[in-house]
């Protein structure tokens, strides 16, 4: 492969939003740089950096030669939680504390002897400073929108959504009132799509909504980018790319990027792991002595918090329905406050069930004990689900989690969504039913029809394989200019 005429490594910078969800898919995107002859500088806060050390061990953020790990302040108080940071709370910070310093970062990079001058900054399609500090420095840049872009689409219509008068809302009885359930019919490339089906953003009476404004903000900057890569495949979001590329000629879907990784750099993409938890291992031992297809795999993500009295909920519908599960239960999970089983759980579920605090989840999900996914519907997961060929029982929790939510359950008929108000007995009904049911059994011919997609477009010649090959050249042909 081609390097810059000088003789020297492309450079790539890569800076992923402050959570989980966007670190993991930027760390396989730098890693398949990476084998393709880039020298990579991946950008963390000091925040998620000390998290790394903790998890991974300070040997881990050493990188090795060509790969490198730096820091930016984002501007909060300084804290050693362990766990996932306020999304309000980052976010306001984000925008007005990180252009500086990630500025001042590429200066240092661009002037230091020991790295390549700078070729092209990768970031997060939500952290559009990433964008502004490249141009203003004359740096070719590109946008990783890590979610779905079914999410990307829902975030875009914000402002015709105020145009409309639709949101703010003007009261809370929007919760209530129906009025979430209103059909809108006049997104491109979306169909069949309600209120509630858009990035939760919207529920607010707040035009001045942190979050709602942020989202507003990022999604149309995002489109401003040379060009937009996404952690999608065409056969699955088709008619939302096509009308996303009316609105930026330059998208590369590369999607899944696991499974791409996986290809283009073999056992090595799992070198660097991107976890900020410390992985428990023995869930998989656990998992090799259940029966195929049997095991509830439960994770509500990375943010997803509930009340005390949903995690009850959870717990007894698990224990009620006599299957074997997996249950990821983070200390963080209930709000402000630790997650404590109910009395009794555990004694009842003993035998066949196991709790872990956080698991290697892409491994867990293409294991062959697994039968059903109970998830929030993040877009790591619902693509680590589809790519293990493991239906879904959903219940989203916030962003554009609704909107995969929708998908999942009707465009791509691999799940099912549970109520917002979750009860124990709704839950043991589906476990059973995506266990043993009929609908169950038609759902995993489904998600193992697009397992088979995803595997298609990721192989060698395959449509995200040539996309990220595409995409691989116009970065370097921008950087040569």
């Amino acid at each position: 492969m081609s390097t810059k005429t000088s003789g020297r490594k492309p450079h790539a910078v890569c800076v992923p939003f402050p959570a989980q969800g966007h670190i993991t898919p930027m760390m396989k995107l730098a890693q398949l740089l990476h084998s393709r002859g880039f020298f990579i500088t991946f950008v963390n806060t000091e925040f998620n950096h000390r998290r790394f050390v903790r998890s991974r061990g300070p040997e881990y953020v050493k990188g090795f030669s060509d790969f490198q790990f730096k820091t930016i302040p984002d501007g909060l108080p300084p804290s050693d939680r362990d766990a996932t940071q306020d999304p309000q709370e980052l976010c306001a910070s984000l925008r007005t504390s990180c252009l500086g310093p990630f500025r001042a970062l590429l200066t240092v990079l661009n002037a230091s002897a020991e790295s390549p001058p700078v070729s092209c900054v990768v970031s997060d399609g939500v952290m559009s400073f990433g964008r502004k500090a490249a141009e203003e420095l004359g740096i070719p840049e590109v946008q990783f929108w890590t979610a779905s872009a079914c999410g990307l689409m829902g975030y875009l219509q914000y402002p015709e959504l105020i145009k409309r008068g639709i949101v703010p809302f003007k009261d809370e009885s929007f919760t209530t009132d129906g009025s979430l359930d209103t059909t809108i019919d006049w997104i491109p490339g979306m169909r069949n799509i309600r209120l509630k089906d858009i990035p939760s953003f919207i529920r607010t009476t707040d035009p001045e909504d942190i979050l709602f404004t942020y989202l507003k903000e990022e999604a149309q900057n995002c489109l401003k980018s040379s060009a937009i890569i996404f952690n999608t495949f065409d056969a699955l979001e088709l008619e939302v790319l096509q009308a996303i590329s009316s609105k930026c000629h330059h998208i590369h879907t590369i999607g899944p990027i696991s499974l791409l990784a996986r290809n283009v750099i073999g056992d090595k993409a799992e070198l660097l792991n991107s976890s900020l938890w410390k992985e428990d291992g023995e869930c998989l031992k656990w998992l090799d002595q259940r029966e195929p297809k049997s095991v509830a795999y439960v994770n509500y993500g990375s943010v997803t918090v509930m009340t005390e009295q949903h995690l009850k909920e959870f717990a007894w519908g698990l224990a009620n329905s006599k299957r074997p599960f997996l249950w990821i239960v983070r200390p963080d999970i209930v709000m402000g406050d630790s997650a404590i089983l109910p009395p009794g759980f555990i004694e009842e579920t003993k035998d066949r069930g196991m709790l872990a605090s956080w698991c290697p989840q892409e491994q867990v999900l293409s294991h062959p004990s697994i039968g059903v996914f109970l998830t929030h519907c993040g877009w790591n997961s619902t693509l680590e689900s589809i790519c293990g060929g493991v239906p879904m029982i959903c219940w989203p929790f916030f962003a554009e989690q609704q909107t995969n939510c929708r998908y999942i359950c009707t465009a791509w008929g691999i799940g099912i969504e549970v109520n917002e108000d979750v009860k124990h007995g709704e839950i043991e009904d589906l476990v059973n039913e995506m266990i043993q049911g009929d609908k169950g059994k038609q759902m995993r011919r489904k998600a193992l029809e697009w397992k088979k997609k995803a595997e298609e477009a990721t192989a060698v010649g395959g449509p995200s394989y040539r996309n990220f090959d595409r995409f691989i050249k116009e970065a370097l042909r921008s950087s040569e200019q």
